[in-house]
């Protein structure tokens, strides 16, 4: 029988490359987006929705051995901005609550797998941070702290839980940015002098959902091209 995955913000970017991938490895995997076009659409901000969600894919493909949560809103503001306190409710609301809430409907599924694997994908916000992004930067450091967390209160169940921080990749969140930007911040701050393809990092979050990284944990792995190494 394959393995049973969930991938939250699955309609595009970072979690649709994440789909075919490990579908491409034999896993039947469960797409979470708002987007209408999606079998199960879904907004991880709302519990009910995605107790509902889950529940139908347990339905359908059955107990769930792998959650990925690349669901995620870019937002930001100054602190004294008008707008600031909804934007905030709502950046943490979608990317840090619905990653809890995802795992909390997902816990005795993965609990009960041979190889329970939960992989939240963050930013290398949650490592550092910029000006103009405080909603988005305090909810990324929020999900690699509930990750670590995770690791510890559930690796005695053989539940992992890993972190993926992407740096400057090409997704829907920065397909607004001229390339020509896109090209000189890469030059400026990546050490590869290039953005990162969405199959990229898609990568390293299968490679921590493989039976065979059981004894990766608590791991925060930022796949930057080196930009978090780089000073100044």
């Amino acid at each position: 029988m394959s393995r049973v995955a969930i991938v939250t913000g699955g309609a595009s970017g970072i979690g649709a490359a994440t789909v075919a991938l490990l579908a491409s490895a034999g896993v039947a995997v469960a797409s979470f987006d708002i987007e209408p076009s999606q079998r199960f659409q879904v907004d991880v901000s709302d519990a009910d929705a995605v107790s509902r969600g889950v529940a139908a894919v347990r339905r359908e493909l059955g107990p769930i051995d792998i959650l990925v949560n690349a669901a995620g809103i870019a937002a930001g503001g100054p602190i004294d901005g008008e707008a600031f306190v909804e934007t905030w409710r709502q950046t943490l609301a979608v990317n840090l609550t619905g990653v809890m809430l995802m795992v909390r409907e997902c816990l005795e599924d993965l609990k009960a797998s041979e190889a329970g694997r939960i992989v939240n994908i963050a930013s290398t916000e949650a490592l550092t941070a910029s000006r103009g992004s405080m909603p988005y930067t305090v909810s990324k450091h929020g999900v690699l702290g509930f990750t670590r967390s995770l690791a510890v209160e559930l690796g005695r169940s053989g539940v992992t839980a890993n972190c993926v921080c992407p740096g400057a990749t090409v997704t829907g969140m920065t397909g607004a940015i001229p390339e020509s930007n896109r090209d000189a911040f890469a030059r400026r701050h990546v050490p590869l002098g290039r953005y990162a393809r969405a199959e990229e990092i898609a990568f390293m979050v299968a490679t921590l959902c493989a039976p065979e990284a059981s004894y990766v944990n608590g791991a925060v792995i930022a796949v930057d091209g080196g930009m978090t190494a780089q000073s100044g």
